[in-house]
C-alpha cells in the first residue's frame, strides 16, 4: 500500500492523543505531530477537527479522523501485521476492555476534578475497583495477554502513566494487592512507543493542570517538585 501522508494534532496531556502517538511508533508508520493549545483553538484547527477534540489525524490533506478508536483501528488497518489478535473472539474481548479502559479515564477524570475528601475517596474506590477486575482478567506478562504487544495495551499505557504521577503527591493503594497489574505497568514503562508518546516534559506539566483543578487533589500537587 502506498504510504500516506499523516498528520497528528495532539495535546500534551491528552490520554487518548498517547494512545494513537503509541500505535504510530508500535507500527512504524512516518507522521508529522502538531500540538494544539486548546484553550486557544486557533481558526485553521477548528476546520479540521468537527469536534474541536484531539486527537486529529489527517490523512492526505483531504481527510480528517477523530476519535482515538478509530484513529487507531485505521492506522492498524492500513499497515502490515495487527495489533488485535488474530482470533476474532479474542480480538472482541481485547475490544472489550478498550473500551472498559475509557471508562477507567472517566473515572480517573472524577478523581482528580473531586472538590472534597468524600468524593475523592469515593472516585479512589470506584477505580480500585474497577483495576481489579482488570487484575483478574489479565493472562500474562509483560503484556494484557502475554509476551506480545497489542492494541489494548496502547489503551492502558496513558492511563497507568496517570499514577506514576499521582505517586509523587499521595499513596492511593490502589495497585497494592494487584501483582499482575504492576507487572503489566512495568513492562509498559519499558516500551519505546510509550516513552514516546509524550515529552519529557509530561510530569511538571501534569502537575501544573492538578494545581490549577481548584479540587482535592491541588493541594496535594502544589506540594510536589520534579
Amino acid at each position: 500500500m502506498k504510504q500516506q501522508n499523516l498528520h497528528l494534532f495532539t495535546h500534551a496531556l491528552c490520554p487518548y492523543v498517547q494512545r494513537s502517538v503509541i500505535v504510530l511508533e508500535e507500527k512504524g508508520v512516518p507522521y508529522l505531530r502538531t500540538d494544539i493549545d486548546l484553550a486557544n483553538k486557533p481558526e485553521w484547527f477548528k476546520q479540521i477537527s468537527p469536534l474541536g477534540k484531539v486527537p486529529v489525524l489527517t490523512v492526505e490533506k483531504r481527510q480528517s479522523l477523530f476519535e482515538s478508536a478509530v484513529i487507531c483501528e485505521y492506522l492498524d488497518e492500513i499497515t502490515p501485521g495487527s495489533l488485535h489478535p488474530a482470533d476474532p473472539l479474542e480480538k472482541a474481548y481485547h475490544r472489550a476492555w478498550i473500551e472498559f479502559g475509557s471508562g477507567i479515564l472517566n473515572s480517573i477524570g472524577g478523581l482528580y476534578n473531586a472538590k472534597d475528601a468524600a468524593t475523592f475517596e469515593n472516585k479512589r474506590v470506584e477505580l480500585l475497583n474497577k483495576f481489579q477486575l482488570v487484575e483478574n482478567e489479565i493472562s500474562g506478562t509483560p503484556f494484557f495477554s502475554g509476551g506480545r504487544f497489542h492494541l489494548v495495551d496502547a489503551v492502558y499505557a496513558p492511563i497507568f502513566r496517570y499514577f506514576e504521577v499521582f505517586d509523587l503527591m499521595m499513596t492511593l493503594a490502589i495497585f497494592e494487592e494487584m501483582p499482575k497489574i504492576n507487572s503489566w505497568r512495568s513492562g509498559l514503562q519499558q516500551r519505546m512507543s510509550v516513552h514516546q508518546a509524550v515529552t519529557p516534559e509530561y510530569p511538571e506539566r501534569l502537575l501544573k493542570f492538578l494545581r490549577e483543578r481548584d479540587s482535592y487533589i491541588s493541594s496535594f500537587a502544589l506540594k510536589v517538585v520534579v
